[in-house]
């Protein structure tokens, strides 16, 4: 198995949001803010060779959607999925498989991309995944996340006839060494790869723990549909972590690619930062 980090790219979301109750006066310390209290995230994928399966862990926000919708989040940086997969040698129509920890439209948006009046996968020759659960919560989605699951993103991909389910048993594996963590405080049933390598675990953090801003426990997204759950989650999962010297992949830290924990007198921190190549 090897590993290589997928940039796609850097947007913009309200810092109120991204911490919720923590006031601005703390939050800022780590992840300042513009003029109009934007913080900059990144959209970090995972991409995973493992014999003759090619396995990309989310896909950003696509470019798929009108400039209104791109004018909230204000798009910037260098990086594209493309751009990144031609660095490493390979195409999107290489992709054996996409794996979307969940629905949201920063996660899924570049799964389906526009042919003249058709929405289609951009990935023709993957395999999509996601789990059954979930996806009946993004497509009759409740009134707080509604703007998060766009349907553009989601229907035509089962449309396709390239969706498949995960069973929905915690520690199911989609390969060998790839078993899967279900969260439910940040949205119904998000699925966290956990991934054995070179010796060590690897969690892909996606929305459970958005950055190492994340980190201390009351720190909690305001977009999260159950804040004391994520809570409970954090909490067994950070202590597991920090125990067991686990790596944290981060989606969308804006600096911090991957860290390892410890226990500390304010709970658990930061150990080690480092890029994932390091690894």
């Amino acid at each position: 198995m090897k590993l290589h980090t997928i940039n796609t790219g850097l947007f913009k979301l309200d810092g109120g949001a991204m911490f919720g109750v923590v006031p601005k006066t703390i939050w800022q310390r780590t992840n300042p803010a513009d003029e109009n209290n934007l913080c900059t995230w990144a959209m970090r994928s995972l991409l995973i060779e493992d014999g003759n399966r090619l396995i990309l862990v989310d896909t950003g926000i696509g470019n798929k959607q009108d400039d209104k919708f791109f004018s909230h989040y204000y798009l910037h940086g260098n990086d594209t999925l493309d751009s990144s997969l031609k660095s490493l040698g390979f195409h999107r129509d290489d992709i054996t498989d996409v794996f979307l920890t969940h629905l949201h439209f920063d996660h899924c948006g570049g799964a389906i991309e526009r042919n003249g009046d058709q929405l289609i996968p951009a990935f023709k020759n993957a395999t999509f995944w996601s789990n059954e659960d979930h996806w009946k919560w993004a497509v009759y989605p409740n009134d707080r996340e509604k703007a998060s699951f766009l349907k553009e993103n989601i229907l035509p991909i089962q449309e396709s006839g390239q969706l498949k389910f995960i069973e929905h048993t915690d520690g199911v594996e989609l390969i060998k060494d790839f078993s899967i963590r279900f969260m439910y405080g940040h949205t119904d049933a998000m699925m966290l790869p956990q991934l054995s390598y070179k010796g060590k675990t690897i969690v892909f953090c996606a929305d459970l723990l958005p950055s190492t801003g994340h980190l201390p426990i009351p720190y909690v997204m305001g977009y999260d549909t159950r804040p004391l759950e994520t809570i409970k989650e954090k909490k067994a999962f950070l202590n597991e972590a920090a125990e067991k010297d686990y790596i944290l992949f981060f989606e969308h830290d804006p600096v911090n690619e991957c860290c390892t924990l410890q226990q500390t007198e304010k709970g658990v921190r930061v150990k080690d930062i480092f890029m994932l190549s390091e690894v």
